[in-house]
């Protein structure tokens, strides 16, 4: 059958592109380059789209058709991705908000050194001047929504802590709305101690899970 070899052909492309790599311009370091990623998987998608709705005869022309289409979207979204990861790289540098890349989203971990004293709420000069330069970036890439969740350790009542890790996450979700972030682009939530990145038997543990994680993602 003709459009199994299209296919495969499709795939083995797809592998090439996903194994293309680029350097990372702030750690040096070699990276599969996201958007190619994308566009890989979109590809194989599309040409596999296209041969289950084509008919039999056309199921080559299918899978050529579809690959396109999927390479397109991958790509898209890759690409967009890969153009606010570097904007936000940039306005993070010095800020102590780390930014790290999970697939085509991206997570920016905010501690609680730079954005709230203990039991409190307030959001710490430091956090709101870096929350500025998120907003800069958001409001430029209009198709992102951010999901916001605040986070403590396990010291204390956890009824305590899930009241003021939502606190928290509220408190950065109204900063960016306050610098033109729309509104309904945001969700927030507070998981209190239900989520650890880090033991709470030490005080560096305890440091660690005390945060505020924003995890962007192209609508």
């Amino acid at each position: 059958m003709r459009s199994i070899p299209v296919v495969s052909s499709l795939l083995i492309a797809s592998l090439g592109l996903a194994g293309c790599t680029t350097v990372n311009p702030y750690s040096g370091e070699q990276q599969t380059a996201k958007a190619s990623t994308g566009t890989a998987i979109g590809a194989a998608a599309g040409a596999l789209v296209g041969v289950l709705s084509s008919s039999k005869h056309d199921r080559g022309k299918g899978a050529l058709i579809g690959a396109a289409a999927g390479a397109a979207v991958g790509g898209g979204v890759g690409y967009y991705m890969d153009q606010q990861e570097a904007k936000l790289r940039q306005q993070m540098q010095g800020t102590g908000v780390s930014v790290t890349r999970q697939g085509d989203q991206i997570l920016l971990n905010m501690p609680n050194s730079i954005t709230f004293d203990s039991s409190s709420s307030q959001l710490k000069p430091a956090g709101a001047n870096a929350l500025t330069g998120v907003a800069q970036v958001l409001k430029e890439y209009q198709e992102t929504r951010i999901n916001v969740v605040g986070h403590t350790d396990s010291t204390g009542g956890r009824e305590m802590n899930l009241r003021l890790s939502q606190q928290r996450a509220e408190s950065v979700g109204s900063a960016l709305i306050l610098q033109g972030v729309a509104q309904g682009r945001i969700s927030m939530a507070g998981v209190g101690p239900d989520q650890p990145v880090a033991s709470n038997d030490t005080v560096e543990g305890r440091a660690q899970n005390r945060r505020v994680t924003l995890t962007l993602s192209a609508q």
